[in-house]
């Protein structure tokens, strides 16, 4: 592990791969994505009660939640509004807001063969926006959610998720 931070050259973040959500002596907790120390580095206890993802981390503006249903996308923006949510938005709901978000025309055509490669007709990928306006993909789930992004933004996810399941196009 100390050798990956080495060689990325910068912070690093550590994201569970399962719920966020544990028992740890007797409480409940909550885990999300956090940038770790050197300290963090050297004393890994407790790291097997679920699968971990380490990256590098990336600097961002904002992030995005992109939203591909059948050859549709839906893109919006989530911005921080707290130095936890700027780590993990999903520790600090409140002080997030949303903006709807053009999808540059790279990402759009990446994303659809990613989606026609996956033999995905609904997916959930989300993105990072960095200061120079470059999205970084972080990663697509199948069932991802989307209610919270359509109630916030007024996409017509559900709509387009509808039309999918009926064959309209």
């Amino acid at each position: 592990m100390q050798k990956f931070a080495a060689e990325a050259g910068g912070p690093v973040v550590c994201k569970p791969v399962s719920s966020p959500v544990l028992i740890e002596d007797g409480r409940l907790k909550s885990v999300y994505t956090r940038r770790l120390t050197r300290d963090d580095l050297l004393d890994l206890r407790g790291i097997s009660t679920t699968a971990h993802l380490f990256q590098a981390w990336v600097d961002k503006a904002y992030e995005v939640r992109l939203t591909v249903v059948g050859r549709r996308m839906f893109a919006a923006a989530i911005h921080a509004g707290s130095d936890a949510a700027h780590e993990d938005w999903r520790s600090d709901y409140g002080s997030l807001t949303y903006t709807t978000s053009a999808v540059p025309k790279p990402v759009a055509v990446g994303m659809l063969a990613l989606m026609d490669r996956l033999q995905l007709r609904y997916g959930a990928a989300d993105f990072i926006v960095g200061p120079d306006g470059r999205w970084t993909f972080l990663e697509i789930n199948p069932c991802g959610q989307w209610d919270w992004i359509a109630g916030a933004t007024g996409l017509p996810i559900a709509e387009a998720i509808a039309d999918e399941l009926q064959g309209v196009s």
